[in-house]
């Protein structure tokens, strides 16, 4: 029995509806976030609506509604260089997450089951898993594809021909092309958008995915394996000679019906293990695994040089439990499909190292230090020898009189979360299950 599409003439009218509403309220509230040129937060917006949502409800049904511009602010990419993003005023980012509530439903059931950004029930680990699976098929070639300032360049005209095809909503559809053309203020100057979608808003992961569906059924026409999250897109081949063919192909593609712009210096065909993925990649074996890529790793280790330079003089508890854990739960939490294991063991000798550093240079004087390695159980005459060797701190901290002193046990007592622990507890925990889901720390 085939399913009737969903009436899609009526979407203003359920967008505003209030449990939709209140939903989008709560979604908003619980992910916070900094105002927008309007300079409410979110904490102001309850009280904000009492007082104006019967009048912002009428424009919206009506037609009339005129989205305040998006702040822009700049943010480190990980590579360098800075990307873009807009921040919508709160109010603006309630009406855009009560949109996607009702359009996602309308949208989501027809994308790729090879797109897996921004969508319900798909995660990027579900995508990670499936590339590695396709280069186990035999697939040892990919084709990465970089889009360049995708959200700078999407075609608004395109995007808006595709939603069209399904929203019979003239009202949605005017309100969809709204925030498309909300503008932009940067330094109290608005500058109006004619192409490109706000990156920041709760409407913009489902606008790319609407607008790179075209890709993904482009891709599926031709039987070739794929996976995207968001604008990250990888295409699998059998050999270098098709990932060519695929590459000049595919960017044509991209580049005259999407009227995006491919960049070729960040897009290469390649082998998957020189290549990254979501942070991950892959071992060259025959039955490739999964590990996490270099970059990933030196991105968490710049991340906590920084946080560990501002803990000098802080007391060294306190700076594993608010600042060190929370990163380094998160980070293996995400990390936690790697089959390889030989990074969190290095990576944890390196943190405690740094940690030892931090105990070297707080005790300052060599008496002291000669007093707190005697405390360690230290002999008395090696705890001397090593407190007045006028050897640097990284040195001290690698030698084998600190490694004594406040070996991993010591650490473990203060909590410190052990990347190779949580892996350990990963690998116990999922033995003859598929199924991975959120990692307990171990310490």
């Amino acid at each position: 029995m085939e399913i009737p599409a969903p009436d899609t003439t009526k979407l203003i009218e359920q967008m505003v509806e209030p449990r939709n509403m209140w939903k989008a309220l709560n979604r908003v509230r619980q992910n916070k976030g900094a105002p927008g040129v309007d300079n409410m937060t979110v904490d102001e917006l309850p009280d904000y609506l009492k007082r104006e949502w019967p009048s912002i409800k009428e424009r919206i049904v009506k037609g009339t509604y005129k989205p305040k511009p998006v702040r822009r602010v700049e943010i480190p990419k990980p590579n360098g260089g800075t990307r873009m993003l807009g921040i919508p005023t709160v109010l603006d980012r309630m009406i855009q997450q009560a949109m996607h509530q009702v359009l996602s439903p309308v949208f989501d059931p027809d994308f790729s089951d090879s797109s897996f950004g921004f969508r319900p029930g798909r995660s990027a680990h579900q995508a990670v898993m499936q590339a590695r699976e396709i280069i186990r098929s035999g697939r040892r070639w990919v084709v990465d594809i970089d889009l360049k300032q995708f959200f700078d360049e999407v075609n608004q005209d395109i995007l808006m021909s595709r939603i069209s095809r399904k929203i019979k909503d003239k009202t949605m559809n005017h309100l969809i092309r709204e925030y498309l053309r909300s503008g932009i203020m940067i330094d109290g100057c608005v500058s109006q958008t004619i192409k490109g979608t706000p990156q920041g808003g709760p409407l913009s992961p489902l606008l790319s995915n609407i607008m790179l569906d075209l890709l993904d059924k482009e891709l599926e026409r031709r039987g070739q394996p794929f996976c995207r999250y968001a604008d990250d897109c990888n295409i699998y081949v059998a050999s270098q000679r098709a990932g060519e063919r695929v590459m000049a192909t595919i960017t044509r593609f991209i580049e005259d019906r999407l009227r995006l712009k491919v960049n070729r210096e960040k897009s290469a065909v390649a082998r998957p293990w020189n290549r990254k993925f979501l942070g991950y990649t892959v071992t060259s074996h025959t039955e490739p695994k999964l590990r996490v890529a270099p970059k990933s790793i030196q991105k968490l280790q710049k991340n906590l040089k920084q946080r560990l330079r501002k803990g000098r003089g802080r007391n060294l508890s306190r700076l594993i439990r608010e600042e060190l854990n929370p990163l380094l739960t998160g980070w293996i939490n995400y990390f936690r499909l790697s089959e390889t294991k030989g990074f969190a063991e290095t990576l944890d000798q390196w943190i405690r190292r740094r940690l030892r550093v931090i105990l070297w240079r707080q005790w300052k004087r060599p008496w002291t230090r000669f007093k707190n390695l005697m405390k360690q159980g230290i002999e008395e005459g090696r705890a001397a020898r090593s407190a007045f060797n006028q050897r640097g701190p990284w040195y001290n901290s690698g030698a084998w009189h600190m490694n004594i002193a406040f070996p991993k046990k010591f650490f473990d007592c203060m909590k410190l979360v052990s990347l190779l622990d949580t892996l350990r507890f990963v690998k116990i925990s999922t033995q003859g299950t598929a199924v991975y889901g959120t990692v307990r720390t171990v310490v």
